[in-house]
């Protein structure tokens, strides 16, 4: 079953309709702390109820009545460019945004980073080779630190500066001082050396020139691999925009084609889909039948058979069948924006683990800056050795960079929202993938969740004589071949499943809350409510059978509860349908009695809910799931759901695929898990490496250690949501090929 764009829309709304939510994308952004640093000024401001900025895709996300102009003016007065993005945009135009700043970023450190690292290198083997060998080594060293210095460092000394004057400091603050102060201490040295007369001590001090340039060149070369690792993390959006196609072959009155941007389909319009071509615009099937992949926007890796009257969805491959479209939307408002839109929120926005990182850096460059000082006058005034000092002093300023630290979280969320959404799972928050990831207890819902949601017929009884099986049922559709009811729907579905032919019906009559009578073959047919049944056929006024209807359990129910189960989750199921009903599906997807809850109303539901002791999530797609929804510790949807579910919930799964609850909760923890080690590798680096740089313990190399320690905690964090993303691609891939095995052994 194809997504709802209607209930698409509903999921979006929540986190965008509000009214006063609105997203901005930032340019200028060098690091982590100046995305922190931007959100604090933005939350700073009364007009804001909530603002999240997000270093790695550049994006911010405000909500609150203040005005564009006002923030644009806020961002700039940061020292960042800022520009709102608007709602809908054609779809080249958003790639070739995102596609444009990021490799704009990745351009800026890669040419920071071969400058500062291409010196670096042979100033290294002139210092370690002829550096004490005469005057123009020295020289040589000198001149190309201060070319690293002004080309290399100048985007950090204008980040510093910049965090100066608004009275404050950030990452680059430390990599700022540490370069001066090692270029510094360096040049007076030099200096001393040549213009006083009697050096003294001063001729046997090294210089810290290559150290300078060392530090800027691997600083620029670990901000060039978050720039690309964020690429990738972000690849995600740009696939989901990649699946709806730039063109579209739409008819005109005469009956031809022409090819038009997608974007300039309206509501309304007729297009034509060929064979092998993909959906461009969601749509109506007006004429022909083709299979069409849904994989990569549903999760279900079987195609599907859809004709005329069926729902398509853009973005989805066609198969063989030469199509004839209605387009549903317009091309600007396909489901594949609105996804695309809702997983670039979750992705931007922030989970409360990242509270810790935050709290941390916003008194870690301060504290840091004191230890620094406190590391110079101790060694300095105290021990009288000021070039041990300096050495410190600087190698303090660089190992402690809290980049890793702000990285920690994002790409972690970034990778695992991203493969949520290949599977078909719309996760609408970082503090969503969060919550999923600490769950303790599942609620479901019956009717739509665990079960199909369509009643079927699963019995009959023969009650008297003259009739068989085939022949009640026969009767009973012909019956109720008048009626909408969904006993009678069950009714004719199951004799169009036997085969048997229904006669024709004539003088119907409809009894509410009683039943139908008809007249079939000139016999009075009735099918009535019944106490023992669903409804028991008459004929000629005397009972002959009696029917049981009821609905029937998805075909990954049982796995799912099963799955939940083996991952120390407790399930139970929650529905306001009568106790028979509730308890014979219960038995089928594996759920004890004591697990099962039936005839709860609304309010019970809520009430239920709201009383739980452990983290719960609830499922659930009806109208009247909406409330216990939104009460849950975590809203999960069914895509096939009413809005007002949808719109409860925190996370949307797959219409008919039940299975994909344990899957997100399963990818929510190996996220949170992810999220957890890079906090450690952040943490550990520095925790170990400032004490021993106080203490002059790295030696004089102390600021070259200090880079590298640095760079490897950044390369840790970066290369572990790496190796998250992989891990989970390779799961999805694993899962689809089983799916495939099982259905063609099945023969389906």
């Amino acid at each position: 079953m194809t997504p709802n764009p209607d209930t698409i829309d509903d999921a979006e709304a929540d986190s965008r309709d509000r009214g006063t939510t609105r997203r901005y994308r930032i340019e200028g952004m060098h690091c982590t702390s100046c995305a922190s640093g931007l959100q604090s000024a933005l939350q700073g401001r009364s007009e804001v109820v909530t603002a999240s900025v997000d270093f790695t895709s550049g994006l911010a996300v405000v909500d609150g009545p203040l005005d564009p102009p006002t923030t644009l003016d806020l961002i700039a007065s940061r020292g960042f460019s800022g520009e709102i993005l608007e709602t809908r945009e054609a779809l080249s135009e958003t790639r070739s945004r995102m596609e444009l700043s990021q490799a704009r970023t990745m351009r800026m450190w890669k040419r920071r980073a071969i400058i500062g690292i291409g010196i670096w290198i042979p100033l290294e083997i002139l210092h370690w080779t002829v550096g004490h060998g005469g005057e123009w080594p020295a020289w040589g060293m000198m001149l190309g630190a201060l070319v690293v210095l002004v080309v290399a460092g100048g985007g950090f000394f204008a980040s510093a500066l910049t965090a100066a004057r608004r009275g404050g400091t950030n990452m680059d603050t430390l990599i700022s001082i540490g370069a001066t102060t090692a270029f510094g201490w360096s040049l007076i040295v030099f200096v001393a050396q040549r213009v006083l007369p009697d050096p003294g001590e001063w001729a046997g001090l090294p210089l810290y020139f290559a150290e300078s340039a060392a530090l800027l060149g691997i600083i620029s070369l670990g901000h060039f691999l978050e720039a690309k690792a964020s690429a990738r993390a972000s690849t995600a959006v740009r696939d989901l925009l990649e699946l709806q196609p730039d063109a579209a072959e739409r008819i005109d009155e005469s009956g031809g084609t022409t090819e038009v941007p997608s974007s300039e389909i309206e509501t309304g319009d007729l297009y034509l889909l060929r064979p092998g071509g993909r959906v461009p615009v969601d749509a109506t099937i007006l004429e022909g039948r083709s299979e069409l992949d849904e994989s990569l926007v549903t999760g279900e890796p079987i195609p599907v058979v859809r004709g005329p009257g069926d729902p398509v969805v853009a973005g989805t491959l066609n198969g063989n069948g030469l199509l004839r479209l209605e387009a549903t939307v317009d091309g600007r408002n396909t489901t594949v924006v609105r996804i695309a839109s809702l997983v670039q929120n979750a992705q931007s926005s922030q989970a409360p683990i990242q509270r810790l990182a935050d709290r941390v850096s916003s008194v870690f460059v301060p504290t840091v800056l004191t230890v620094a000082a406190a590391s110079l006058l101790g060694w300095g005034l105290i021990a009288g050795d000021w070039n041990t000092g300096v050495v410190s002093a600087v190698t303090v300023l660089i190992i402690s960079c809290p980049c890793a630290l702000g990285l920690a979280t994002p790409m972690a969320v970034m990778a695992g929202a991203g493969e949520a959404s290949r599977r078909g799972i719309l996760i609408k928050s970082a503090a969503s993938l969060e919550s999923s990831g600490r769950l303790e207890a599942v609620i479901f819902d019956k009717t739509g969740t665990l079960t199909l949601g369509r009643p079927r017929l699963t019995g009959v009884e023969i009650v008297g004589s003259g009739v068989d099986e085939d022949a009640a049922i026969a009767l009973a559709a012909a019956a109720e071949s008048g009626s909408e009811h969904p006993i009678a729907i069950a009714m004719l579905d199951e004799a169009r499943r036997r085969g048997v032919s229904i006669p024709e019906a004539t003088e119907f009559e409809a009894t509410p809350g009683e039943g139908v009578d008809a007249t079939v073959e000139g016999r009075r047919v009735g099918v009535r409510r019944d106490a023992e049944a669903s409804c028991r056929i008459e004929l000629d006024g005397v009972t002959v059978a009696r029917i049981f209807v009821d609905d029937e359990p998805r075909a990954d129910a049982a796995d799912a509860i099963t799955r939940l189960r083996s991952m120390g989750i407790g399930v139970r199921m929650l529905t306001g349908d009568r106790a028979a009903s509730a308890k014979r599906i219960g038995r089928l997807v594996g759920l004890a009695e004591d697990e099962i809850i039936a005839e709860a109303t609304p309010e019970s539901k809520l009430e239920l809910v709201a009383r739980r002791d452990r983290r719960t999530a609830m499922v659930g797609d009806g109208i009247n799931d909406a409330a216990a929804l939104a009460a849950a510790d975590l809203g999960i949807a069914m895509a096939s759901g009413t809005g007002a579910a949808i719109e409860a919930a925190n996370v949307v799964v797959p219409a008919d695929r039940v299975g994909s609850v344990p899957d997100a909760i399963h990818l929510a923890r190996r996220t949170l898990r992810t999220i957890r080690q890079n906090l450690f590798f952040a943490f550990f680096y520095n925790t170990i490496a400032i004490p021993a740089a106080a203490f002059g313990l790295l030696g004089t190399s102390g600021p070259l250690i200090a880079a590298g320690a640095m760079a490897c905690s950044d390369i840790s964090v970066i290369g572990n949501a790496i190796r998250l993303r992989r891990s989970l691609a390779r799961e999805r891939v694993a899962g689809a090929e089983r799916i495939r095995a099982d259905a063609a052994a099945s023969g389906t």
